[in-house]
This record gives C-alpha cells, structure tokens and sequence, in this order.
C-alpha cells in the first residue's frame, strides 16, 4: 500500500512517520490486512534512514496498530474508528451553463425492484457469456493487437462491413461500410448528428410523448427543440414545424407508446423533408423484436434522397454496457460525421469491436436473436393478456407487436394514485412522465418486460390489479 506521508526535516522523522501512520489507522485509510511498503521501500521513498522507519514501524506494531509477519511484511491491524473521510473541497467560483445544470442526471438502476418491469433493459441472463469470453479473449492477443494503435474514427471496418451485411438481411437496408459509424450507442450518435447538422438556434423536431435524450442533446448544443404529437398512426406530419432541419422518428416501434408509423405517414414524412430541405434521423432501437411475420419497411430503405441517417444499438440485444452502436449516413456527411467523431473520441474500444465483429461473422449474433425474441415474446403475450382481461378497468392498452415494451394509458382519476402504491408494493413500473419528454394527458404506463422473470409476470400484475381494485 502506498502511503502519503510529509515530513517536515526541522522536527523527529520517526515521530513523525508514526504519527502520520497511526491516524491513517484510527480513520480508516488504511483497513485491516493492507501491506505497507518495507521499511527500506518507504525509507527511499522518504529519503531518511532505514533506521528512522524501522523506529516507527516497531512503536507501531508494539502498541498494536501494525503487525509483523516474519517473511511476508507488515500488515494493518483492525483499529479503525470511523469511516474514512471525503475529501470536501471547496464549491469554487466556476458555474455551468443554467441549460446544462437543468438537466436531469440518470437514476440509479444497480437496486432492482421485487417485480421488474422497468424499461430499457435486456435480460443479462440470456446473456451468451462463455461466447463472449471466447471472442473477447482472443482480441488480447498480439497477433490481434498488433501495433496497439487507433483506426479511423469510424470504426473497426470488419464490424462496419458486417453491420452493413446483417441490415440488408434482417431490414432491407443497402449501405456501403464507409458510411458505417460505430458508436458508443445510440446517444452518441444522436450527438455527432446535432454537432454536423444543427447551427446554434436551428429548428429539431421530435415525437412527444417522446425519448427524452435527442431533446437534451440537441437543446445542449444550442438548437431550438420541438415536440410533435404522435397518434395511433405515428408521428403527425403535419404538424412539423416548416423550418425544423431536423425530425427524430421511432417509426418502427414508437417510444414510448409502442405504437407503428404507417406507410403513408412514412411517405409523407419523407416528402416533407425533400420539400423542406430537412434531415430525418431513424432511431430503429428494437426492431429485432418483431413478433409477427410482416416486417414494415425501414424509412431508410423508402428513403431516395439521401435525408434518412439510420441509427441503432446492439444494446437491446446483448447488454447495455457494452455501449456499442451505429449510425448509417449519407456519403455527403461522411467526412463531417468522422472528423465529429475524432473530436469526441477518435475511435471507441477496438477490442470489443473486433469481438463483435466475430460475434456476428459466425452467426453468433443471429442464434441469439432467436433465442431471445422466443422468450421475450412468450413475456410479451402474458402482459398483453393480462392488460386485455383483469387489468382492463382500469388501463387501455396501446396495440404493439414489437420491443421490450407494452404500454398502457391510465382510466380513471384514481388510477395514478394506486400505481404509486404499486411501486411501494415492490412492482417497479415506469410512467410516461418518466421516461418520456411532454406526457400525454391521459397519463400512460410502461410494463418493460426485458429484465423480468417470466415467472414473475403473474404476481407482479396481481399485486398491481389489488392495488387498482382498492380504488
């Protein structure tokens, strides 16, 4: 353990080595079994004597706050009375931005509740993790490594080129690999497009109810954002502000509602950004999880323009901290989005790339798909069972078939009451004030069913139920 001492040469060195080890103790900065430094390590260290240090060790281990173990060292013993403090300093005289300091910070998702139906979250359970292991292993090699140096900003090209290959089987989706961006997720992506797309007070367009982080980002970096409403048919196109430059969409599966953007409202929207000059960003954040056989047609591969950046993460899939997503531009962006890229990270971590890359190259990426899309749907039909039978006095379910969600808008005034019960009650659900920017009025509930047992769903919706029966 190294030990920060400081000593002033006008006074006893060894007194004051004591000293100052002897309160490390007592605070708890130094906790039990903790090794110190040889008294010749700490000797050089200090530039004193061995002796000085020895002195102080022994009057340390005599009144029992060391110990000596011939051989091995010296070791702390179990003295400390109080929890190491924390450094407080001072609150300083700099100020963020007031947009910034607004903002909310993520809450804390480490203490899961009884009943999980939060959203946003696979199952880490299904994780293939001994693969993982084996592909990730073999990328810390040196014939893997080679130089250990960075490669374009874009990405590991293997991965780009495979993302390419994979889009244009399972979405329809024609892309070259050099317009392939790998991503630290999706919200770095939405940032590097607001960094190329957006002057500072420029118009950006989002869904409402809608994803909360494309209005943060691009409010941070200046732009001037606006909701949109979305119905049973998707985002209304007529309602788009006539100077936005840029529109988010969840055409696929719309977050949070669930709801599908039909065919026509996709070829309106589409015209509307030739007629306006705009760009459309296409968040396809869980189309993997379709479970019906018709497949709608990305906006994408609709998209003859060049107006459409297609944006994605395998975090829905594998696990969310493996942070790696993409992002599909136009060759006109090229340049910009990679030198946008080299700014904020230059080029993210190649290892767990190339394992990726090996991941989807031997068919791993798809064997898990369906595997996944298997349990998540038999989850999917038992809330949706649920929210069509007992549950629906009280909750109006929104039609989906896609994702690791279902939501539900809220009946009656006492409704939203007896959810917040059903929290207290260990059912975790979010709202739509939560997890979306401009809740609708009614309010609308989300039952996330990525992290959940399925063996849970049934008491998990009962103790819901009672909680909205007591109404």
């Amino acid at each position: 353990m190294n030990v920060a001492i400081r000593l002033d040469r006008t006074g006893g060195l060894a007194g004051q080595i004591y000293r100052q080890l002897r309160d490390a103790v007592l605070d708890g900065r130094l906790r039990r079994d903790e090794a110190l430094p040889s008294s010749r390590e700490l000797a050089e260290h200090l530039q004193v004597s061995r002796n000085t240090v020895t002195a102080a060790y022994d009057r340390l281990v005599a009144e029992g706050y060391l110990t000596s173990r011939p051989g091995a060292g010296t070791f702390v013993n179990s003295l400390s009375l109080t929890e190491p403090a924390v450094p407080q300093p001072p609150p300083g005289p700099l100020t963020p931005r007031a947009l910034v300091q607004s903002m909310p910070v993520p809450p804390d998702f480490s203490t899961a509740p009884e009943f999980d139906f939060r959203v946003g979250a696979p199952d880490s359970r299904l994780f293939p993790y001994a693969s993982w292991r084996r592909l990730l292993a073999d990328q810390f090699r040196l014939s893997a490594v080679g130089t250990g140096m960075p490669v374009e900003p874009a990405g590991h090209l293997g991965l780009r080129t495979l993302i390419g290959r994979h889009l244009r089987t399972a979405r329809f989706i024609e892309t070259d690999p050099r317009d392939v961006l790998v991503t630290c997720g999706v919200q770095q992506a939405l940032d590097l497009i607001g960094r190329v797309l957006l002057e500072p007070g420029a118009t950006a367009a989002v869904e409402e109810p809608g994803y909360a982080p494309p209005r943060l980002i691009w409010a941070a970096q200046g732009a001037r954002v606006t909701g949109v409403p979305v119905d049973e048919q998707g985002l209304i196109v007529e309602a788009l502000p006539a100077d936005a430059r840029l529109v988010y969409v969840t055409p696929s599966h719309q977050y949070p509602t669930g709801v599908a953007l039909s065919l026509r409202r996709r070829v309106e929207l589409l015209a509307w950004a030739q007629r306006h000059d705009a760009a459309i960003v296409e968040d396809d954040y869980d189309s993997e999880f379709r479970y019906t056989e018709q497949q709608l047609e990305p906006l994408h591969s609709l998209d003859r323009s060049g107006r459409v950046l297609y944006v994605g993460s395998f975090s829905k899939v594998l696990l969310p901290t493996l942070r790696l997503g993409f992002l599909l531009h136009p060759p006109s962006l090229r340049h910009a989005l990679h030198a946008a890229k080299f700014l904020t990270d230059w080029h993210t971590g190649l290892p767990v790339q190339a394992a990726m890359a090996d991941f989807l190259e031997q068919g791993l990426f798809v064997r898990h798909l369906r595997r996944v899309r298997r349990v998540y749907r038999q989850r999917h039909d038992r809330i949706a069972a649920a929210l069509a039978g007992p549950l629906s006095a009280h909750l109006t379910a929104v039609p989906s078939a896609a994702g690791l969600h279902l939501s539900a808008m809220v009946r009656g005034t006492g409704a939203a009451e007896a959810l917040v019960r059903a929290q207290a009650a260990g059912v975790g659900l979010a709202s739509f004030p939560e997890i979306a920017a401009a809740p609708p009025d009614p309010p609308g509930v989300v039952f996330g069913y990525g992290m959940i047992d399925e063996r849970r769903i049934e008491e998990g919706l009962a103790r819901l139920q009672r909680c909205l029966d007591a109404d």
